[in-house]
């Protein structure tokens, strides 16, 4: 997230920073080529160093030559169905250092499913390869499973044992799921502060996470870890640096995911995780970055930072990318309550109106030629929609999807970035959802560093037409540093946005219980994140009616 202009002159060469393989592909494929992703995509498949599922290349390592905890960046589960959950884990026993502190071998590690939590009945276990070229990084696809199970899992290599996870499978397809609670959390810049929040919500109980993106930022980290302040430790000097390459991306995945308060989020929940811009570069569109560099040189970046997005995080084998091209957006369903059609906001898009300034809606942002999503995913969501069979149809996605005015008056300006800036592209998906028969839209958003909850309104710019749906926007885990319950422009916008019904401004997360009858949503807040242990409350709670679009205070 960012409000102010974009598109900044580059100041230095970082070309030379961008690993072997991909320099060789790029002067491969020449310039000119370079300038569609489908040519990128060609060019940076990493094919050639990446080995053949199931084939074991080069030299093993025998984990039991490991001399430190491999598990330093904890396990992990991710897009629960009703007979299959996704496990991960990273060996990292330097966390700190390129490689994880292992050599470029390969290492066996033994995996455990139990249906209890001291593995008195494993259910599903096996053996899976840790190769290098995947950062020593596993994504095991456990199938066979009981729905709406809770299973617990754990790694083995050497002497070495993981940390026990919990993960849970979803209900059946046709079940008529009686409830689900779930928690959204997005933006969480470890130089803002600490992950509080996540401890909180590892002590929650709820059945998934939907994590809306900014699981990391690009941005350069001080050996005190910004905001953090350590007295007790330092940061090695290759984290005050902007991540551009792959080894940057790995490294920064690394910092985070050393964080015990995230690895215990992870570890009681499978978490369901989509980006937004910060894991690649602020504010970035399509091919298109936010300095105006060469496209041939921000895919390259772009490459780069989905290949480390897939290696870290719980994601299927359908989801790996190819150079810097990656389908993340996928459907979920729990029973018939639910269905959650996860988007990407960020890989599609046009390029931001008016420079990517606030400004007043005009013809830009209302050219039906400019699209968020990109034709292919909003013709998959809207079609998605038109299958659905479930009560709820949920919407987990990057930025704001309601209007929101920034100034009081005919001329207001609203964000580029989010909906607002491609107003076309918010009407067809909003046609489409009137088409489909869609009755209970829920709007998950991150983005934006608040927390805020909006009724979508058939016309945004008249109070009394119909209520569509509902808007739930999680405030940041970090980013943004304490905030405050009330920001300074709390009026201002209150004013300007007659359909929004609430604004926090502090750290936190979106707890979401669903059932037949209703939709309840507690915003938890905690006070400061500046410092460790904050205690977490609920700064308010809202309820909408199935059938009956529109928030309520509870």
């Amino acid at each position: 997230m960012a409000l102010a202009g974009r598109r900044r002159p580059l100041t230095q060469d970082t070309s030379s920073r961008h690993d072997p393989e991909l320099r060789t592909a790029a002067r491969h494929f020449g310039r000119r080529r370079f300038f569609t992703v489908t040519a990128a995509a060609a060019a940076l498949a990493f094919s050639a160093n990446l080995p053949a599922r199931g084939v074991a290349v080069g030299k093993e390592l025998d984990g039991a030559r490991i001399p430190s905890d491999p598990f330093t960046l904890g396990v992990a589960s991710g897009d629960p169905l009703p007979d299959s959950v996704v496990l991960w884990t990273r060996l990292a026993p330097s966390p700190y250092e390129p490689g994880g502190g292992l050599p470029s071998q390969y290492v066996g590690v033994q995996w455990e499913l139990a249906s209890d939590e001291r593995f008195a009945t494993v259910v599903r276990w096996g053996l899976a390869i840790a190769y290098p070229e995947y950062n020593h990084s596993l994504h095991i696809e456990v199938e066979g499973l009981d729905p709406g199970r809770v299973y617990y899992y754990r790694f083995k290599t050497g002497s070495w044992i993981s940390e026990t996870g919990r993960t849970r499978t979803a209900p059946a397809t046709t079940a008529a799921a009686a409830k689900l609670t779930y928690a959204a959390v997005a933006c969480q810049a470890y130089h803002d502060g600490y992950f509080t929040v996540h401890r909180h919500l590892a002590q929650d109980d709820v059945d998934v996470v939907f994590h809306l993106g900014d699981y990391l930022y690009e941005y350069a980290v001080n050996s005190a870890g910004g905001a953090r302040d350590y007295t007790d430790r330092k940061l090695p000097a290759l984290y005050n640096r902007e991540a551009k390459t792959l080894e940057d991306y790995r490294l920064r995945y690394a910092l985070y995911k050393s964080d015990p308060d995230l690895q215990a989020a992870h570890a009681r929940h499978p978490f369901v995780v989509t980006w937004d811009d910060h894991e690649t570069e602020n504010n970035y569109a399509g091919a298109i970055s936010e300095n105006n560099d060469p496209p041939q040189e921000f895919l390259l970046r772009r490459a780069a930072a989905y290949r480390a997005h897939w290696e870290n995080q719980p994601l299927r084998g359908a989801q790996q990318p190819s150079g810097p091209d990656m389908q993340l957006y996928r459907r979920l369903q729990w029973g018939t309550l639910a269905q959650f059609d996860v988007l990407d906001t960020r890989q599609y898009r046009s390029d931001q109106a008016y420079g990517d300034t606030l400004h007043a809606p005009g013809p830009e942002t209302d050219d039906p030629a400019r699209t968020l999503t990109g034709t292919t995913q909003e013709n998959w969501l809207i079609d998605g929609w038109r299958a659905s069979q479930a009560l709820w149809n949920v919407l987990p996605q990057q930025v704001c999807f309601s209007q929101r005015r920034f100034d009081v008056g005919p001329d207001a300006r609203t964000s580029m970035d989010a909906w607002d800036g491609y107003r076309a592209s918010r009407r067809r998906v909003l046609d489409g959802m009137k088409s489909a028969g869609i009755d209970n839209l829920l709007v998950m958003t991150g983005d934006v560093h608040v927390g805020y909850a909006f009724d979508i309104k058939e016309d945004f710019d008249d109070p009394a037409s119909k209520t569509l749906g509902t808007e739930i926007v999680a405030t940041s885990v970090a980013s943004g540093k304490d905030g405050a319950d009330r920001p300074g422009n709390w009026d201002t916008y209150m004013k300007a946005n007659p359909h929004l019904k609430f604004y926090n401004g502090r750290r936190g997360y979106v707890r979401v219980s669903l059932d037949r009858e209703k939709a309840r949503a507690d915003f938890r807040t905690v006070t400061a994140v500046t410092t460790p242990g904050a205690p977490v409350s609920t700064a308010a709670s809202f309820v909408t009616e199935a059938g009956n679009p529109g928030l309520e205070p509870v």
